[in-house]
């Protein structure tokens, strides 16, 4: 498994993602986007110096996406995600991807915090945060709306100097 910078190819990977409802809950945004809406932001943020966007690689598979997102080179944080195709969950993908992602923060863009939301009732995804050693910061009620109801949301943050204790 690796990870290799977004490309405009992977777009219709990102486009299947994107139109899949339950997943895109997870990730509290709204589902079906067109693909020439995905291009037009695709176009709009590929020299964006505040983002940076993985495919998750397993054997020449897309497998998902991790992403840093909301980089402030000021206070030296950001937000990651992740996003790991149905097959490919349960495989150990998503922890190995966040591990790249969160070593790629803190030893190429220099952050001191990685952090991240995660739903409350998703405790597969909560479970693999702790595991890396991220922890809950805060309990955000009723933080997004998604699938028709308001969810509550984790705040969970990882700092640079914890990590490299791991």
């Amino acid at each position: 498994m690796q990870i290799r910078a977004l490309e405009r190819e992977d777009l219709k990977f990102i486009h299947e993602i994107n139109n899949e409802r339950n997943t895109m809950a997870y990730w509290f945004e709204e589902p079906y986007e067109s693909l020439d809406e995905l291009i037009s932001l695709y176009d709009k943020h590929i020299h964006d110096t505040h983002e940076r966007r993985f495919v998750i690689d397993v054997e020449g598979n897309f497998a998902g996406v991790v992403e840093l997102v909301w980089i402030d080179f000021i206070h030296r944080n950001c937000e990651i995600q992740i996003i790991i195709l149905e097959h490919f969950r349960g495989l150990g993908y998503a922890q190995q991807a966040l591990k790249k992602g969160i070593e790629y923060a803190f030893s190429i863009l220099n952050m001191h915090k990685v952090y991240l939301y995660v739903d409350t009732s998703n405790a597969p995804a909560v479970h693999i945060y702790k595991k890396i050693g991220f922890e809950i910061e805060g309990n955000m009620k009723e933080q997004f709306f998604s699938n028709g109801t308001y969810r509550d949301s984790y705040f969970m943050g990882l700092l640079r100097s914890d990590y490299i204790k791991i």
